[in-house]
């Protein structure tokens, strides 16, 4: 069941139903392969910045085409698999993304990089909402758990992508993004593995829900789509700030403290090393204590670290950025758990939707914030991003929904498992 409703038909949900911790694990582990050789474009930014001769304008928008192809497709993708499941379209999205990958590796010019990141974009719009679905289909009904489960492996791909470019591609150079096809065909053979347990049991268990009365919202549309507004405003600021890291963080280093590149990937692994901890523990926490809750502390939490952070020396550079990655990435994949309970009969859509919108944030905010630093500075663009986490006083239009009623009911009570 998506959620849990008073009758006591509908809460018949079969005990049985245990959580397929070995699919969490596989689509966490595709999702660290996946966004690991995503995470190395943007890491080697610096190499094709002097292959090719790029500005910082031309790097935003190499971003925007890969978050922009995914931030539009991810939605439709969604919408489509939540009518039509596809067991194997996980593998496809895969394949796509090595596509993209080995033209990266060969590319030749500019426009060749901007096809080869739209092939990168395109596989992510297949795999995120899928595998998020998937996740979901798996959990047992501990759905915080298993999207967080499912994030934080693309939060430690993300981590490890800087590092191996540090290590491998910024030595052998371009061509050198190959060598990570090898992980691309292993993550293409797990997930054709995933689409047999999805075909098998996963479709099973969505009929068996789907048999079940489907929980009616007790919201008027007027406040779901106010409150779809509100989680929509929230990861602006996540993925906006995130953007002003992700892609800019290693020239603010090299600019601000001089530092080599090698060592400035070093740094950035941490940032990402702390958001792949801060989506691990976001959802369990969320399962507890309430998703609004973690909403609350996680993206206006954080305020006081970013406004500190453009006036830091190097040393609590790196400590403040590692506290940013934690206490923000907490709120992704509660913000999701809860738009999908939201829209429980949109599951995929709604992932499609989260997935999207928060690549289309990061390629647009990467757009917008090159543009801007190019007028300005890489140290005004810090100074101006560190006010976004504001945003999150927006949370407190976010209504507290059924099921977490239901939640802190049963823990004041002793009945939470």
């Amino acid at each position: 069941m998506d959620c849990h409703v008073s009758s006591p038909a509908a809460s018949a949900q079969p005990p049985t139903e245990k959580t397929a911790f070995i699919i969490l694990i596989i689509i966490s582990v595709c999702h660290l392969l996946n966004d690991m050789m995503q995470t190395l474009l943007s890491a080697i930014y610096p190499l094709l910045q002097s292959n090719y001769g790029l500005s910082f304008a031309q790097i935003g928008m190499i971003t925007l085409t890969f978050q922009g192809t995914a931030s539009i497709l991810q939605p439709m993708v969604g919408f489509f698999i939540d009518r039509n499941p596809r067991p194997y379209s996980l593998a496809v999205g895969m394949g796509l993304t090595l596509a993209g990958l080995v033209l990266f590796s060969q590319a030749g010019s500019y426009p060749v990089l901007l096809l080869a990141a739209a092939l990168v974009g395109t596989g992510s719009s297949v795999f995120h909402p899928e595998s998020s679905r998937v996740a979901r289909m798996a959990s047992g009904g501990r759905h915080g758990l298993a999207q967080s489960l499912f994030q934080v492996g693309g939060n430690a791909g993300s981590a490890i992508g800087p590092l191996l470019a540090a290590l491998i591609v910024l030595r052998h150079g371009q061509t050198s993004l190959a060598w990570f096809s090898l992980a691309a065909l292993l993550g293409i053979y797990l997930l054709i593995r995933v689409g047999h347990w999805y075909k098998g049991h996963g479709l099973m268990r969505l009929m068996s829900r789907a048999g079940t009365a489907m929980p009616q919202m007790e919201l008027p549309r007027g406040r779901v789509a106010l409150t779809l507004a509100v989680l929509l405003a929230l990861m602006f600021s996540k993925f906006f700030y995130m953007a002003s890291i992700s892609s800019y963080y290693i020239f603010y280093l090299m600019d601000r403290f001089q530092l080599s590149v090698q060592s400035a990937q070093l740094y950035l692994f941490a940032f990402f090393g702390a958001v792949a901890t801060g989506t691990l523990v976001g959802g369990p926490i969320g399962d507890r204590f309430g998703r609004k809750v973690v909403i609350w502390v996680s993206i206006l939490g954080v305020l006081p670290f970013t406004l500190a952070l453009p006036y830091a020396n190097l040393f609590w550079t790196g400590v403040l950025s590692v506290f940013i990655g934690v206490i923000l990435a907490s709120a992704f994949p509660v913000i999701v758990v809860y738009a999908q309970e939201l829209l429980p009969a949109r599951v995929g859509m709604v992932a499609g939707m989260s997935f999207g919108f928060a690549f289309g944030m990061g390629g647009i905010g990467a757009a917008v914030l090159g543009h801007l630093a190019d007028a300005t500075s890489l140290g005004y663009v810090y100074h101006l991003c560190s006010y976004l986490p504001a945003i999150g006083l927006l949370a407190i239009f976010l209504p507290p929904l059924e099921t977490e009623t239901r939640q802190r009911r049963r823990l004041a009570s002793g009945e939470a498992q």
